[in-house]
């Protein structure tokens, strides 16, 4: 069609859908070339019954890949039809089953005498056709088990975002949405400390006069991302990477992430061998990205901070 030429790939679903009712309308016209008074859709559960015998609902919905309130009514409709008896006892007298009537059975072999055309004439297409069709949804099936669609747009869309974040030095402008990223999340799992009023009131004096530093990651220009670098006087460490926030609003842009790699590239350049950090394993996604960053844990540290229960280094020689 047109129009699928015109919107690209973007209408996959909207052409598969389209072709599947294509595919439906032509399967009751050969139901009906054959004689045989059936509905495509009761297809599936009718060919596990006629194959494997008598089965539960759950049996059967988890062999088709449907629901089971689906299953269920096709199994109502089938029954309407005199195709299925339903509510049989199983050996287990536990189980109520599903199975072909006679006239469920009858219809069995009729429609094996279709299906041998059908097969023929579909094979007849994929010998003309440059791609097969079948294969290739087999194929497609299984890379979208493996990661849906959705997952890989959302991986494009992070992917976009992130280009357009933009990590630049601390100025004196930044302070206010340094101060009040920071006091967002600490107040939404925490609450406010002593070492935190230090850092936030005055980040010039407690961390950029003692040899730190700070980055501000932005999106649009606006400020939605900060983290810092404060100069450790301690004989194991050069620099504690801390006082990481990023805005809700900024989530899937991979923000923290970015400011992450840029702040040990600036540490690297500063010529720092390893980096400290404190954190609270209430925060599973924090803790993910220090990880992902190369941070290991590490005990027995003091600490100003209450709410720190996770200390980490990141050695930069092993980099």
């Amino acid at each position: 069609m047109s129009l699928f030429e015109k919107t690209g790939k973007i209408a996959l679903g909207s052409r598969l859908r389209f072709m599947a009712s294509n595919m439906t309308e032509e399967a009751a016209k050969i139901y009906e070339l054959y004689d045989v008074d059936f509905s495509p859709k009761w297809f599936p559960v009718f060919f596990v019954l006629s194959e494997e015998g008598p089965r539960t609902i759950t049996e059967i919905a988890g062999e088709i890949g449907h629901s089971q309130p689906s299953v269920t009514k096709i199994i109502k409709e089938m029954a309407t039809a005199g195709l299925v008896q339903d509510n049989l006892t199983s050996q287990d007298k536990r189980r109520n089953v599903v199975g072909l009537s006679e006239k469920g059975t009858e219809l069995s072999s009729k429609i094996k005498i279709q299906c041998a055309d059908i097969d023929q004439a579909i094979d007849g297409i994929i010998s003309e056709a440059t791609h097969n069709l079948w294969e290739a949804l087999a194929e497609w099936e299984f890379l979208l088990a493996q990661k849906p669609l959705l997952k890989r747009v959302q991986e494009q869309k992070k992917i976009r975002e992130s280009k357009e974040v933009e990590i630049v030095d601390y100025e004196p402008k930044y302070q206010t949405a340094f101060q009040a990223l920071n006091e967002e999340w600490i107040s939404n799992y925490f609450k406010m400390e002593d070492a935190d009023y230090r850092a936030l009131d005055n980040p010039e004096e407690y961390i950029l006069h003692k040899g730190g530093k700070i980055m501000v990651a932005l999106y649009h220009n606006e400020p939605l991302g900060v983290c810092a670098l404060i100069k450790m006087d301690d004989p194991d460490y050069d620099f504690e990477l801390a006082k990481m926030a990023v805005s809700p609003k900024a989530q899937g842009k991979n923000m923290g992430w970015l400011l992450g790699c840029a702040m040990i590239s600036a540490a690297r350049e500063s010529g720092a061998s390893k980096l400290y950090l404190e954190s609270n394993t209430i925060l599973k996604p924090a803790i993910n990205l220090y990880y992902k960053l190369g941070f290991q844990k590490i005990t027995g540290r003091p600490t100003p901070y209450q709410r720190c229960n996770i200390q980490m280094e990141l050695n930069l020689k092993d980099q």
